[in-house]
């Protein structure tokens, strides 16, 4: 298994796309409030699916919403 780190600009894109509140984001991508928070927090990582509904939401290509950070080499 590769590890790393998956992060995301979701808390900063719903500030900036008026205040979107986590529940108006997962009703617009079909999931909870509880899902979004989840995601946004780094504890879940959203299927691709969603990643990609998320990202469409915004406006936004997919890898300027989610990120992968490997670890360094050591």
């Amino acid at each position: 298994m590769i590890e790393g780190t998956l992060t995301n600009r979701i808390r900063t894109l719903r500030f900036l796309h008026g205040e979107m509140s986590q529940s108006q984001l997962g009703q617009r991508i079909g999931v909870t409030r509880q899902t979004i928070a989840a995601i946004e927090t780094g504890k879940y990582s959203p299927s691709l699916e969603a990643a990609f509904r998320i990202a469409h939401v915004f406006g936004a290509d997919l890898q300027d919403v989610f990120q992968w950070a490997a670890p360094p080499d050591g």
